[in-house]
């Protein structure tokens, strides 16, 4: 079973959060899926997280590292309908590339941001709990 796993889910893993275990437990026997703008958003939020001092410069190269090991398929998505879809949704593209990535994909949504899960609810994608 596929599952698309958006950036705050890779970044729990790779940080150590409080959610990591349930995180590995429920993407375990699964192939992760990521539209293929993933990387580039995981560095943004990396970035980020550094420049409001959030993490050290040895933190955020041991986070890329960590989410570089964990295998994901990064699929093309049609940029243009996740662009309309922000728009209608009200949302940002980083957000609508995921949700996007889903219904194309026709496979589940894991993600730990409160608003992703009540914009793919909204959209009937299922949200792994």
């Amino acid at each position: 079973m596929k599952v698309v796993a958006d950036t705050s889910a890779f970044l729990a893993v790779a940080m150590n959060e409080p959610e990591k275990p349930w995180l590995i437990a429920t993407t375990g026997g699964k192939d992760l899926v990521a539209p293929a703008v993933f990387p580039y958003e995981a560095a943004n939020a990396l970035s980020g997280l550094w420049k409001r001092k959030a993490v050290s410069d040895r933190d955020v190269l041991a986070a890329w590292d960590a989410i570089a090991k964990i295998p994901v398929e990064l699929a093309g998505i049609d940029v243009r309908a996740a662009l309309a879809l922000a728009v209608k949704l009200g949302c940002y593209a980083y957000d609508a590339f995921f949700l996007q990535c889903a219904m194309e994909a026709r496979c589940p949504l894991l993600t730990l941001d409160r608003q992703m899960r009540r914009l793919a609810r909204g959209l009937n994608i299922p949200v792994l709990e």
